[in-house]
């Protein structure tokens, strides 16, 4: 066949392929159109939306915004939709899986109204090299086909937040998303195994408490290659892990608001690519390493609230540094702040918000002409605010808090005429307000309070400052009254937050007429008395308040239904005298405070409007009668209830304890409470402290409280508990305080049970041991005493005071009622650092337990009123932080030691009515005592008391007390005769028994006590 027929017959098949090939890439083309077509309908509004509007049926869908084709056949590579606020009520719509080239997926910044993400489809698109989800609504588990991409160097499931501080107490945190942290992803490495090309992980806000310390070492283990890790609230824990210095192209570290402990690592210094350090609000502790200071790509270090870090800045800064941004606010960072700092000529936020910062302010921080924000704090930095600022014209936000710093508001901050935030509290600053400061009219945010200005403010005169929007003037020494000329007109009417706490108010604030946008309202600790104003309430009416706080006033009256027609998140209405119901806003609130007033009950409405996210509810100290409503248990999120010190009757409601899983505390003490304690509390309980104390519990200890491993203090003192000395509760991890006072309670500490290895009695965090006046018996066991370990050595890694904290600053303290140097009392602030035991008023017999010497972090020791025998162990002297010390109503005998005399805290001790002989120490502390603590001890001599010392020997000295007990008994004898044989009889029986109680009645009586029989 000729070349030219070979041409001609080739001509037919080539034109056929042709025209394949182009129906192929037709049919492909109204296919992906078709699915795009399809995702665009998925979306309400779609059709008005602006990303949209070239979407049009019948026209090139690779010509549509936001898409791009690729390939010989125009397939499409790319779908980017970000930022397009689009809103698809139903989800995502599964056509986008048919476009299984795309290469780029971005639909970010649309809203998918908390839908699930499809389980399925993603890993059809297996070429994906990025995919953005961000600020998208989604919710649940990350897709599993996620870890199928394995061509991804782009991976972003994050949330976008930010926080907005009215002030230091007062804090709130916006994100993109209807709730906090809706996605999650419990296996970490999982997804990541397959993915060893990604480039940038960017996942905040994903729930990952799932993977426990293993997060780190999954990241490190596949992701060699990542340059970007981007973790923000993440609910992260275990420490950065030694794994991850193998990451060594990372240039962003942003891991802030987990909960990671332990020290930053070193080897973050040697990321020479590092340019983000992004450590805020975590549990880090330890130092520092400087050497990250020294890195000069470095453009931010955020170290802020991490209590634990402890550092000092660098003597020398490179000169060539890149910083920008600088914070360790609330850290334990201490020492002078260099003047070399003055090198870090980029720097445009410096927060030094650390206590511990000495000396005066190196006048080189005046020359950071970049300088937007400055924050600086320290109780040892001395002087008066420093003329430099003036210098820094970029400044737009300036704090001095919690500082040693002192004397009038200089003229010259009147001249920083960009300043929006003015911050100066916690300081020492005085003198009256100058008027320079209405001259800072951009001014947004004033907070002046702790600190010790003086004179009278009218609250009109802010008026000059159209922008002001949160005014804090709390905690002086200032007069503030409403002035003059208030109307609706008044820029005033932007204030959003007002806190006047302390400021010598008389009379409800006029001005508060006009605030349309007030959120947050602090008129605390004044003389306000009275009805609080109907027009507050009608003003108020829809409001949603972030703090409305009227505790420590004199107001009687709420001036208004009960149910109150507004929302307010922190409410607090405590210490006043207002009586009748308690109120609640109808609309819900986290926080209700109605302690010490007269509230008379919780009317029949209240459960009606508790809002699932009630967080704390306190009605302590009033007059509330009858039943514990069961209806509170509605408010499943509470983690704090206190009803303590009212006249509430009837059970404990069986749903406190079993059925609110978040409850922290619960104190239902001192009211008239019966029956017994609910006995099915489930695993998972978070009760930290119960307090049942002062009430008519009977029955037992329930043992199911044993699923409470948080439980750090359980008093159930002064009630009718018939039980066994709990040993069981030495399971609990963190139990510090058992009170089990003036119960019922029988039996030996150590019962039969006991296998002589401790680890069923061996409480090693119990600091306070409080078991007197109920029916213990036996010996007090040596090998228990030597199980107390949290009272042999100290742990500095726990808060100093015994609490929890909640929102707005709330603190709740835990307390305590026990008796310490010879006085009833409610401890109400236990110190972490207080021991005490007291094993009063029972029936133990023996020796005194020579380990409880070893026990020298005692402060008190109560073992009165018991049949104790044997001497003193001469080993308290070893317990220099004993306090006070009572040995008391025993038959202890021998001499005082003279160690005791060394004990120099030692302000309270009684040894009276015992057997003790020989001269009492007279010198050191025990000089200090009254003859009433070595009263009935018929041995004794010396000072304080009248009977002086002789020679006598060790056995005249127990004849002397034999020869005396016996007169005692026939003056005794001889004097009841006049009141009956029969009653003589009676006192020969009990004075002839060993039962030490009886002996204890028998001298009481004997010695002109009040005991009646």
């Amino acid at each position: 066949m000729s070349l030219s027929c070979i041409r001609v017959a080739l001509v037919p098949l080539l034109l056929t392929m042709l025209a394949q090939t182009t129906s192929a890439a037709v049919m492909s083309s109204n296919h992906q159109a078709s699915a795009l077509l399809r995702l665009k309908r998925s979306f309400s509004s779609s059709n008005s939306a602006p990303c949209f509007q070239s979407w049009l049926a019948g026209t090139d869908c690779c010509s549509w915004d936001g898409v791009v084709c690729g390939g010989t056949d125009d397939r499409v590579t790319s779908l980017d939709l970000g930022g397009c606020k689009l809103q698809a009520a139903a989800g995502l719509d599964a056509a986008l899986f048919s476009l299984t080239s795309l290469k780029h997926l971005d639909l970010s910044g649309n809203d998918f109204n908390v839908s699930q993400l499809p389980p399925v489809g993603f890993e059809w698109l297996t070429q994906l090299t990025h995919l953005d989800l961000s600020d998208t609504n989604f919710a649940g588990r990350i897709p599993a086909g996620i870890k199928r991409l394995t061509s991804l160097l782009y991976l972003d499931f994050s949330t976008s937040f930010f926080d907005f501080e009215y002030d230091n107490q007062n804090m709130v945190t916006y994100s993109t998303s209807t709730s906090f942290i809706q996605l999650s992803e419990p296996n970490l490495e999982g997804l990541l195994a397959n993915l060893t090309d990604l480039q940038e992980l960017r996942m905040g806000m994903v729930n990952m408490s799932g993977n426990g310390a293993g997060w780190c070492d999954a990241i490190a283990k596949s992701t060699i290659k990542l340059q970007v890790l981007s973790l923000p609230y993440c609910s992260l824990a275990g420490p950065i892990c030694g794994s991850l210095s193998a990451l060594r192209s990372l240039n962003v570290i942003d891991l802030q608001r987990n909960r990671l402990p332990g020290q930053v690592p070193e080897f973050l210094a040697g990321f020479s690519n590092l340019s983000v350090l992004q450590l805020s609000r975590n549990k880090l502790q330890g130092l520092f390493p400087p050497t990250i200071f020294q890195h000069t790509r470095l453009t931010t270090i955020d170290l802020s609230k991490n209590l634990g870090i402890s550092g000092t800045l660098p003597n020398f800064f490179p000169v060539d540094s890149m910083l920008q941004k600088l914070s360790v606010r609330r850290t334990n960072f201490s020492g002078t702040i260099p003047s070399s700092i003055g090198h870090l000529k980029f720097l445009n936020k410096l927060d030094l918000g650390a206590n511990g910062f000495t000396g005066l302010l190196p006048s080189s921080l005046g020359k950071l002409k970049s300088l937007d924000s400055l924050t600086v704090s320290g109780l040892k930095l001395v002087g008066s605010m420093p003329s430099w600022i003036s210098n820094l014209t970029s400044l737009t936000v300036l704090h001095f808090l919690d500082c040693g710093l002192s004397g009038p508001i200089p003229s010259f901050i009147g001249s920083s005429r960009k300043l929006t935030t003015l911050a100066l509290y916690n300081c020492r600053f005085s003198g009256e307000l100058p008027p320079h400061i209405l001259n800072l009219t951009r001014l947004e945010i004033l907070l002046l309070h702790s600190n010790n200005f003086v004179g009278t403010v009218e609250l009109n005169s802010f008026s000059k400052l159209q922008n002001l929007s949160t005014l804090n003037l709390s905690n002086n020494k200032l007069v503030v009254i409403d002035g003059e000329n208030n109307n609706s007109s008044s820029p005033q009417a932007q204030l959003v937050f007002l806190r006047l706490a302390s400021c010598s108010i008389s009379s409800f604030p006029n001005i508060l007429r006009n605030l349309n946008q007030i959120r947050g309202l602090d008129l605390s600790d004044n003389q306000i008395h009275g009805t609080i104003p109907q027009w507050a309430w009608k003003t108020w009416e829809n409001f949603d308040f972030l703090l409305l706080n009227l505790s420590h006033n004199k107001f009687s009256s709420l001036g208004s239904h009960p149910v109150l027609p507004l929302y307010i998140e922190y409410f607090d209405l405590s210490s006043n005298y207002f009586q009748g119901p308690i109120p609640i806003p109808q609309e819900g609130s986290f926080t209700l405070d109605y302690s010490t007033n007269q509230f008379s009950y919780i009317p029949p409405g209240f459960s009606d409007h508790i809002d699932s996210t009630l967080v704390f509810l306190k009605a302590s100290r009033n007059n509330l009668t009858g039943n514990i409503p069961p209806s509170i248990c509605q408010a499943r999120s509470l983690q704090l209830i206190d009803l303590s010190y009212n006249s509430l009757s009837g059970p404990i409601p069986s749903c406190l304890i079993e059925e609110l899983s978040a409850l922290q505390v619960l104190n239902l003490g001192e009211n008239q409470l019966v029956g017994k304690l609910p006995d099915n509390i489930k695993e998972g309980c978070m009760l930290g402290s119960l307090d049942f104390s002062g009430n008519s519990i009977e029955g037992k200890i329930p043992r199911s409280l044993i699923a409470c491993r948080n439980l750090e203090i359980l008093d159930i003192g002064r009630n009718h508990i018939s039980d066994s000395f709990p040993c069981w509760m030495s399971k609990l991890p963190k139990l510090q305080v058992l009170v089990l006072k003036s119960n019922k309670f029988s039996g030996h500490i150590l019962g039969p049970s006991y296998t002589g290895d401790g680890l069923n009695c061996e409480f090693t965090k119990l600091r306070i041991a409080d078991m007197a006046s109920n029916n213990f018996s036996g010996t007090l066991p040596e090998g228990w005493f030597k199980m107390l370990k949290s009272m042999m050595a100290r742990s500095d890694n726990d808060t100093l005071v015994m609490g929890n904290d909640y929102y707005h600053g709330q603190t709740y303290q835990f307390t305590a009622a026990l008796t310490y140097k010879g006085n009833d009392m409610m401890i109400s602030k236990i110190l972490r650092t207080f021991v005490l035991i007291d094993v009063s008023s029972n029936a133990f017999h023996g020796s005194i337990p020579q380990a409880i010497g070893e026990l020298v972090l005692l402060h008190g020791l109560n073992m009165s009123h018991n049949s104790l025998t044997g001497p003193i162990p001469t080993q308290f002297g070893n317990l220099n932080q004993l306090e006070s010390l009572d040995l008391s109503w025993n038959e202890l005998s021998g001499e005082i030691p003279d160690d005791l005399a060394s004990l120099n805290f030692l302000s309270a001790m009684n040894m009276s009515y015992n057997m003790l002989a020989g001269k009492i120490p007279d010198y050191s502390q025990f000089s200090t005592f009254s003859n009433s603590s070595f009263l009935g001890n018929t041995g004794l001599c010396g000072s304080p008391l009248s009977e002086q010392c002789s020679n006598l020997t060790e056995t005249s000295f127990t004849s002397y007390t034999s020869e005396e007990r016996s007169v005692d008994v026939l003056l005794f004898l001889s004097t009841a005769v006049g009141y009956g044989i029969s009653f003589a009889i009676t006192i020969i029986v009990i004075w002839g028994r060993h039962n030490r109680k009886q002996h204890w009645l028998f001298k009481k009586f004997l010695l002109g006590g009040d005991l009646q029989f």
